[in-house]
């Protein structure tokens, strides 16, 4: 039989397999695997891969281009290991059903994206799985207080989406240590740049990596990353499956992983069994992202306070929910964990109501109107008409979005511009601004 990459070999088997062996070469950039399986060197190469988990296989149990990712972020976060998933929303639920399963219960933060709260008030409930929530989340008495002996998982935000609420992470994950359960972390609007829960005794963080880790809004993905601290001893009778030996009598994933049990589950049944698989293309654009999170991250922290403090002095605005402000109920917690800055998203009210939001939503510029955040744009949003438009108005009010609030993800952008696009949407002639970035940061 011809060689199938030889000229002997016929034209539709040349087109397939000419041309695809090549040497090993060393790119300085990322490399993108954009493949779906990966060939084996031989017969017990095959057999080896799926007894141990070594190599690459299948993209959906593992890439190298996001392999890479996951150890960038793993690093960043302080944490032992990552997966990395397709978006946000699939690392909030795969983290939580690595943890939970039918008659156990959450309790969450009242104050975190509708799209957790959705999950857990509809998807996780029809599986049996009950949520309380605290409202003052830096509170741990009032987490200890709404804990169960079937709770198996603490779940907050570390900076609120967007009323800005701080976790006071230590605090709290002393309760969760008490109780030998982890505390779940959504740590995207603070990102590691601006603060590492796990160093504060988080046991999990999760990220919509498609906001400030990405940064450039083209990619979607999450990422689950694991202290790698979980005791078999102390809370296995409280997570039998991590404990337990396997359907066929294999030993356990804690035996075969000590304090990565939780991860390695992640990794090992519930991504690849609930399939949300990332693309190493968009694996590629959110590394490529991370390597100027620093940079973006503190400017867009920076120009977010001027803003904040600019919209805090203006007689049309009622009020304004930055954790970098000394108004805040928060800023004291705030400034014990964000030192580099306080993030770049936050909302604020306007005295006219809906009207006076609608009138600013259409009247900017610079200000992108869209749902996302951690843009390098920056962006503007109506919670109460979307976000937050499922929810009766008392609801509403409880989570501080009321008729004429607006939730802000500031952007890269010279600040003096989005001040004037602010002013020009608040309906004042641009001589009038009175208070420019300079004043403001002084």
């Amino acid at each position: 039989m011809p060689d199938p990459s030889s000229a002997t070999a016929g034209f539709s088997t040349r087109q397939v397999h000419a041309g695809t062996e090549w040497a090993d070469a060393s790119p300085r950039a990322l490399p993108i695997f954009l493949t779906a399986g990966f060939t084996f060197d031989d017969f017990d190469h095959a057999a080896h891969h799926f007894q141990t988990g070594v190599g690459f296989g299948y993209t959906r149990t593992g890439n190298p281009t996001i392999d890479a990712l996951e150890r960038k972020l793993a690093d960043l976060e302080g944490g032992a290991d990552a997966v990395f998933v397709a978006s946000g929303q699939a690392a909030v639920s795969v983290a939580l059903l690595a943890l939970v399963g039918a008659g156990d219960h959450v309790v969450a933060s009242t104050h975190i994206y509708e799209g957790t709260r959705g999950l857990l008030l509809d998807n996780l409930a029809r599986l049996g799985i009950e949520t309380d929530f605290v409202d003052d989340v830096a509170d741990p008495a009032a987490w200890r207080a709404a804990s169960r002996p079937n709770t198996r998982v603490f779940f907050a935000e570390s900076i609120s989406n967007a009323r800005n609420d701080i976790l006071d992470i230590a605090a709290v994950a002393g309760v969760a240590d008490d109780l030998g359960i982890p505390l779940v972390v959504d740590n995207t609007f603070a990102t590691p740049y601006l603060l590492r829960p796990l160093q504060h005794g988080a046991a999990v963080v999760v990220h919509s990596a498609s906001k400030f880790l990405a940064g450039q809004g083209a990619a979607l993905g999450g990422v689950i990353i694991d202290d790698g601290r979980f005791d078999p001893v102390r809370s296995g009778a409280l997570f039998p499956h991590l404990v337990a030996a396997s359907r066929s009598g294999a030993p356990s994933v804690a035996e075969r992983h000590g304090g990565r049990a939780r991860i390695a589950y992640v990794r090992e049944s519930v991504a690849p069994r609930f399939g949300p698989s990332p693309s190493p293309f968009n694996a590629f654009l959110v590394a490529q992202g991370v390597e100027t999170l620093s940079l973006r991250v503190r400017q867009q922290s920076a120009n977010a306070l001027a803003v904040a403090r600019w919209l805090a002095r203006r007689p049309e605005v009622t009020s304004v929910d930055y954790a970098g402000l000394p108004t805040h109920p928060h800023h004291a917690v705030a400034r014990r964990y964000l030192t580099r800055g306080f993030g770049s998203v936050f909302q604020f009210t306007l005295a006219g109501g809906e009207e006076a939001a609608r009138r600013l939503i259409e009247s900017v510029e610079v200000f992108t109107h869209m749902t996302h955040l951690g843009d390098v744009r920056s962006l503007v949003l109506h919670p109460a008409t979307t976000s937050h438009a499922q929810h009766s108005e008392e609801a509403r009010r409880a989570l501080g979005v009321h008729p004429g609030t607006l939730r802000l993800s500031i952007g890269i952008e010279d600040v003096d511009d989005l001040l004037a696009d602010l002013d020009r949407g608040l309906g004042l002639p641009q001589s009038d601004a009175a208070v420019t970035a300079v004043e403001v940061l002084a």
